[in-house]
C-alpha cells in the first residue's frame, strides 16, 4: 500500500489552511513527467554498490536549502563546476572514480526546531523553505502555500535541464581543470596542494599525448538528491517503470531522510521503504546500531547492495566514540551499507553575535574521525557529504583563507545554515584527497 505512509506519525510537515488546494495541487503533480528516470536510479544504485565495496568514493554536495531566487543558470553553473573541481582532486588522490550527485534540483524544504517564530509580540509560523512558505515576516507570506510544491517542480526541471546540458555538452571536460583552478591559485593553501594539482595536470596532458582514449572524461554522470521531507510531494512523484513492476521516486535520484524524522515508525520511513530509490538516512550522535540496523531492514528489505547509505552527522568530539560501535554491529550483521560522513551539521556554533556558523578546521575533524573510524572497524569510509557553494560567500570560520567573524558579515547569504565557500570546498577536496592517498592513512587520532 503505497499510501500505508498515511497512517503513521508525519513530522516536520507544513499545516495548509487550504486543503482543497493542496489535493488540487498534488493530483497536478501525479500528470506532470517525472524528473528524474528510473534507468539513471538505477546506474546511480550500482555506482553507490561500487562505493560500498570500496570500488568508488562518493561526494554529494551543495546548498543548505535552495530557494527559488538563486536558481539562476549562473549560480546552477558555479554549484556544477565546484562539485566537478572537487571530483576530479577526489579521483586522482584516492585512484577512485568519484560518485558525484549534488545536493539539488529539490531542497526547496529545510526541518526546524519550533514551529513557529516570535519577534517582539507577534508570533508567526517559522520559515520552513521556499517550498513551503516566504521568508518576510508577514502573516501572508508565512502561511504554508500548496501552490508553491508546483513552483518547486517547474525550478527543478529547469534545474535538472540545465545540469544535463552542462555535464553532457563539454562542460564538464576534465581537460578544463587547469583553467578552472586559476582562482584558486590564489588561495593561501594553494602552494600547498601545487604539488597535487601540478600531477593532476601532468596524468591529463599524458593522457593526451599517448593517445588515451578521454571521451569518456568529457561527459560527467551527475545525479540530484534531496531531503524528502515534504510527503505530499514525494509521494505524488512516485511512479511506476515502464520497464519492471517497481515503483520510483522521480522527484530525484537519492534521497534521504533527516535526522529529526528517521523514526523507524515514521511517515517518512513508511513512505521511502516503498520505492527502490538509494535511499540515505541522517544520524546524529544519539543514533545507536540498534536503529541503523532496523533502519536498513525496512528500507532494504533485500540487503541489496547500494540500497542503503547511511550518513553519519555526529559532531567531530564525539564521532570517534559512537560511531566504531555501529560500524562494527552492521558489519557482524552483514548488512549492505553505503557509509557517508555528513561533517556539517553536527558542529553549528553561533557567534557572540549571533550568527549561525561552523569552523573549517572542526569540519575537518570529523571528516579525520570518521576515516579513523572506519579503519579502526576495518569497514569502508564510502564518501563526504557536505553543504557547499560556488560563490565565494562568508559563512564558514578559518579555511587558508582564515576567515574570522568579522568576515562573515562581508557575504553571508544561506537563508538557514552556513555553507563552504567555493575555496573552502576546493581545499576540503585536497585535504581530503591526502586522507585517501594515505589510505585512510593510518596515522589519524
Amino acid at each position: 500500500m503505497l499510501e500505508s505512509w498515511r497512517t503513521k506519525v508525519a513530522k516536520q510537515q507544513p499545516h495548509y489552511q487550504a486543503e482543497d488546494k493542496l489535493t488540487e495541487i498534488t493530483q497536478t503533480l501525479r500528470t506532470r513527467p517525472g524528473l528524474v528516470y528510473a534507468t539513471e536510479i538505477e546506474r546511480l544504485t550500482g555506482e553507490l554498490a561500487a562505493a560500498g565495496r570500496g570500488e568508488s568514493f562518493v561526494l554529494m554536495g551543495g546548498d543548505c536549502a535552495e530557494t527559488f531566487a538563486t536558481t539562476t543558470e549562473e549560480q546552477i553553473r558555479l554549484k556544477i563546476q565546484t562539485i566537478l573541481q572537487m571530483g576530479v582532486v577526489l579521483s586522482y588522490g584516492a585512484s577512485l572514480p568519484v560518485v558525484k550527485i549534488g545536493r539539488i534540483a529539490g531542497q526547496y524544504a529545510k526541518p526546524r526546531s519550533l514551529d513557529v517564530e516570535k519577534r517582539a509580540d507577534e508570533s508567526l509560523p517559522v520559515y520552513r523553505g521556499d517550498a513551503v512558505n516566504g521568508i518576510a515576516y508577514t502573516a501572508e507570506e508565512r502561511q504554508a502555500d500548496p501552490s508553491r510544491l508546483l513552483e518547486m517542480y517547474q525550478h527543478c526541471l529547469a534545474t535538472l535541464n540545465l545540469i544535463r546540458a552542462y555535464t553532457k555538452g563539454g562542460f564538464a571536460d576534465i581537460n578544463l581543470l587547469h583553467k578552472w583552478n586559476e582562482g584558486f591559485k590564489t588561495n593561501p593553501a594553494y602552494s600547498r596542494y601545487e604539488s597535487l594539482a601540478e600531477d593532476i595536470r601532468r596524468a591529463l596532458k599524458f593522457m593526451v599525448a599517448s593517445g588515451a582514449e578521454i571521451e569518456g572524461l568529457r561527459d560527467q554522470d551527475f545525479y540530484a538528491s534531496h531531503e524528502a521531507l515534504l510527503l505530499e510531494y514525494e509521494a505524488a512523484m512516485i511512479r511506476p517503470a515502464p520497464h519492471n513492476d517497481g515503483l520510483y521516486n522521480t522527484s530525484g535520484h537519492f534521497l534521504w531522510i533527516g535526522e529529526r524524522t528517521r523514526d523507524i515508525e515514521g511517515a517518512h520511513v513508511e513512505l521511502l521503504s516503498k520505492v527502490k530509490n538509494p535511499i540515505g538516512v541522517k544520524l546524529g550522535p544519539t543514533a545507536t546500531a540498534s536503529e541503523v540496523l532496523a533502519l536498513s531492514e525496512k528500507l532494504n528489505p533485500q540487503n541489496l547492495p547500494g540500497k542503503f547509505t547511511a550518513i553519519t552527522r555526529m559532531g567531530a568530539e564525539q564521532i570517534r566514540n559512537v560511531l566504531p560501535p555501529i560500524l562494527a554491529a552492521v558489519q557482524a550483521e552483514g548488512k549492505e551499507v553505503v557509509w557517508l560522513s555528513d561533517p556539517m551539521h553536527g558542529n553549528t556554533i553561533q557567534t557572540d553575535s549571533g550568527i549561525k556558523t561552523r569552523h573549517f578546521d572542526t569540519i575537518f575533524n570529523e571528516v579525520e574521525g570518521f576515516f579513523a573510524s572506519h579503519q579502526a572497524v576495518g569497514t569502508v569510509a564510502g564518501g563526504l557529504h557536505i553543504e557547499l557553494t560556488g560563490d565565494d560567500v562568508t559563512e564558514v570560520l578559518g579555511g587558508a583563507e582564515n576567515l574570522t567573524e568579522v568576515d562573515l558579515e562581508q557575504r553571508y547569504e544561506s537563508l538557514v545554515d552556513p555553507r563552504l565557500n567555493h575555496q573552502q570546498s576546493l581545499e576540503m577536496a585536497f585535504r581530503v584527497a591526502e586522507l585517501l592517498q594515505n589510505g585512510t592513512n593510518e596515522n589519524l587520532s
